[in-house]
Formats: C-alpha cells, sequence, structure tokens
C-alpha cells in the first residue's frame, strides 16, 4: 500500500489558507497604514509641543569620549570619540510617545469599548436566567399541583 504524500504545493496552500496567517497579514497591513496616522500625529502635533520647551532635533547632543573630536558638516566623526546620546534620547522619547499615542488613542478606548460590551453581555445573560429561573419555577408550582390534584384524587375514590 502506498500514500500520496502531500506535496509541497498543497503544504503551502493549506499554510495559507489558515486563518491565523490572513488575520496576521491584516494586521501587518493595518499595522503599517496606522504607523502613518502615529507618526503624522507625533510630528504635527507632539513634537511641536515639545519643541516649544526645548528642541525639536536632539541628534545635536553629543559627548566627546577621546579629546579632540572634530566633526563633518556631513555628521561623520574626523577625529576622536563622540558619544552621540542625544540620538538615542530622542529615539528613546519618540518611542515612548509613540507607544503613548497608541495607547491613549486606541488601546485605552478599544478596552473600555469591550469591557461595556462584555457588560452588556452579562447584563442580557442575567436577565435570561432571571427568566429562565421564574420560567422554572412556575414549572415546579404546576407539577406541585398536578401532584396534589393526583393525590387528592386517589384518595377520594
Amino acid at each position: 500500500m502506498s500514500e500520496k504524500k502531500p506535496n509541497v504545493w498543497e503544504g503551502f496552500k493549506a499554510f495559507l489558507t489558515r486563518g491565523n496567517v490572513v488575520d496576521l497579514a491584516v494586521a501587518v497591513v493595518i499595522g503599517a497604514a496606522f504607523t502613518n496616522i502615529v507618526t503624522s500625529v507625533v510630528k504635527g502635533v507632539i513634537n511641536p509641543l515639545v519643541g516649544a520647551i526645548g528642541t525639536k532635533n536632539l541628534d545635536s547632543y553629543s559627548s566627546c569620549l577621546q579629546h579632540p573630536c572634530k566633526v563633518a558638516a556631513d555628521g561623520t566623526v574626523q577625529s576622536g570619540i563622540q558619544i552621540m546620546w542625544g540620538s538615542v534620547l530622542g529615539a528613546t522619547l519618540s518611542f515612548v510617545i509613540t507607544a503613548a499615542v497608541v495607547y491613549f488613542l486606541m488601546v485605552l478606548p478599544m478596552s473600555k469599548y469591550l469591557a461595556r460590551a462584555e457588560a452588556r453581555r452579562k447584563a442580557k445573560e442575567g436577565t435570561h436566567e432571571i427568566i429562565e429561573v421564574s420560567e422554572l419555577e412556575v414549572l415546579k408550582e404546576i407539577r406541585d399541583a398536578l401532584v396534589a390534584q393526583r393525590g387528592s384524587g386517589h384518595d377520594g375514590r
């Protein structure tokens, strides 16, 4: 008996048609589109607000580890060892600001919406449960009344 082994093409088709692969692809596309929104909010709103307090460009801040530090106009170090701590600080601030924008504009409102939806669903289930319990109580009372009638009918004969 020879079993037919799935070929590479069938395995690839099975991989692509799996639901989580499609969901991941959609998430990447939406994430890329959302990146533009977050970037424009950070560049258009947050950075000018931060720039009002200090500088918008932190890349110019550095320290010289080995003197003399000479930097060309294009930013390349000609002599010495220069630590560009301003660019690290700028990237860190950009990350924190982006994370805050994502959290406060997307994650927090979505989690509140989902919590409200879950509370409504539980309230609806609770109402349905109360109705089921009251129907069950009525059915028990009918059963008890029928049993009592049947019991009294046998005693009276």
